[in-house]
């Protein structure tokens, strides 16, 4: 009896822990169902806070806030905010140094164009002996091509002697102002050398003329008298001017100064209510395509499909504000292609990803075990296609032009937030939604394959995290074997230097 007792009491006990245990294996207990539960919350404010500053605009006091989608914050191209281009090809490319003198030519022009007041203006190299200038969001589209004039070589040619004197290289600056006594003028700025010559033509020169001669041409833009010495290298016409004619007039000058002579090829003025129509459609088209895209993961997926579909949310609200944020970007329609082109490839990774966990289950392993695996082998495929992109993206960029550039740069930012969303945000949002449920497979749209269809989801997780604890060991056992490797070839050499 004294025996039997304890047996039938330990019996007794052990019926009653078998009633209380749980069904799953006992691993799950470890999982910190509050915790995960608490971070999916902190990733839902996050993502309505990052939502609330990409699309709402808002106001604090007298400050407000333009959000990430909006034009103030991202720099609009010419095709979606209006404007004119022009493009100018060289005259004389035989010229030595033709890439220097070209790359010169395009800063004067950007800076001819900041300076007076187009600073959104953008001014790039097309091939060898071209270049384009875009100046988007202008009220007189036509009244650019009056400053930007034609730009060619000036002489300034003094009339007794039909010399000439000073050119454009030595011009620094030409603006039109306003003088009290003589009215509307147009103000000269020379360099060193300039100054040292003008000072001495109108020292010795008093009462004679002085011609402007754009190029070739044999009939002078304007004719201006010298009425005292000027050794400042500041000068000012003056004469019957508007401000029209004085601007056109310092435009004119200024279309002197660069290093090579430019022939206008090609100028056409586009309309703003085409850039705002293109706008709107392409963000009609681009929040259509993510709601399908979205509800395509959600039916074919399940709760992996939710999981993507969070951080794609948070993808496109990380994706705007880099848009915003660099400076080099400037969106343009090919630029919304490069986008929505992005977008999808972001979501090409999750549907690799998925595809693998589903073949691992299938194979027999819990949904735990093949959520890491899943993520493991999907890594290698996703970096693949990816650098091939990047690839792409760089290699326009160098060689491209205009739109071409600007649709290989908002792809090429894309792929690489993509990639960061995909294998960083997608992963940990993931695990979260797992840790919640491992156990019903249906959740996740998993099926077992028929050798395995008896197996339960969650049966062998105990066996993968103790693989996973044994490969954490392994690599831990593999770096300190290599550290000690190292100390002792070290020690070696030590003990060599020291014997020589």
């Amino acid at each position: 009896m004294d025996k039997k007792n304890p047996l039938t009491d330990n019996g007794q006990v052990d019926t009653a822990k078998e009633r209380k245990s749980p069904t799953v294996a006992p691993v799950h207990k470890a999982v910190k169902k509050k915790s995960t539960i608490t971070k999916l919350v902190l990733i839902g404010i996050v993502m309505v806070i990052g939502a609330i500053f990409a699309f709402v605009p808002m106001r604090f006091g007298l400050t407000v806030y333009d959000p990430f989608l909006s034009k103030e914050s991202i720099s609009l191209g010419l095709d979606l905010q209006g404007g004119v281009y022009a493009v100018y090809q060289a005259t004389n490319t035989d010229t030595s140094n033709l890439d220097a003198k070209m790359d010169g030519t395009r800063a004067s022009l950007e800076s001819l164009l900041a300076s007076k007041g187009y600073t959104e203006a953008t001014v790039v190299r097309e091939g060898t002996d071209r270049i384009r200038v875009e100046v988007p969001d202008v009220d007189d589209p036509r009244g650019i091509l009056k400053v930007i004039g034609e730009p060619t070589t000036v002489r300034f040619v003094l009339e007794s002697t039909n010399e000439t004197i000073i050119t454009g290289d030595n011009v620094v600056n030409a603006e039109a102002g306003y003088d009290s006594r003589n009215g509307y003028v147009v103000s000269l700025e020379f360099d060193a050398e300039g100054r040292r010559k003008f000072a001495e033509v109108t020292a010795n020169n008093s009462g004679q003329y002085i011609c402007i001669y754009l190029g070739d041409s044999t009939s002078y833009i304007q004719r201006a008298q010298i009425n005292e010495v000027i050794p400042d290298g500041r000068a000012i016409i003056s004469g019957n001017f508007t401000q029209e004619s004085a601007t056109e007039l310092a435009g004119q000058i200024m279309s002197g100064t660069f290093d090579v002579a430019l022939e206008l090829k090609e100028s056409q003025t586009i309309s703003p209510t085409l850039g705002e129509n293109a706008m709107k459609y392409g963000l009609i088209a681009g929040i259509v395509g993510f709601v399908l895209v979205v509800a395509f993961l959600c039916v074919i997926y399940r709760m992996f499909g939710v999981a993507a579909s969070v951080a794609l949310i948070l993808y496109v609200i990380i994706y705007l504000f880099f848009l915003a944020v660099l400076p080099w970007v400037q969106l343009t329609l090919p630029g919304i292609a490069g986008i929505l082109l992005s977008i999808g490839m972001a979501v090409d990774a999750n549907v690799i990803i998925f595809e693998r966990i589903k073949d691992e289950y299938r194979g027999g392993k819990s949904i735990m075990a093949a959520y890491h695996a899943g993520f493991k082998k999907a890594l290698f495929a996703i970096l693949d296609s990816n650098v091939t992109t990047v690839i792409a993206c760089v290699l326009l960029m160098l060689l491209g032009t205009g739109s071409i550039s600007g649709f290989a740069l908002t792809l090429l930012v894309g792929v690489l937030i993509s990639l960061f969303s995909a294998l960083v945000i997608s992963r940990f949002i993931v695990k979260y939604f797992i840790n919640l449920n491992s156990y019903n497979a249906k959740l996740y749209n998993l099926k077992r394959s028929k050798l395995y269809e008896n197996l339960a989801a969650g049966e062998t997780d105990s066996a993968i995290l103790a693989d996973m604890e044994r490969e954490a060991r392994e690599k831990q056992e593999k770096q300190q074997e290599k550290d000690r490797a190292k100390a002792e070839r070290r020690s070696q050499n030590n003990k060599g230097g020291e014997t020589a």
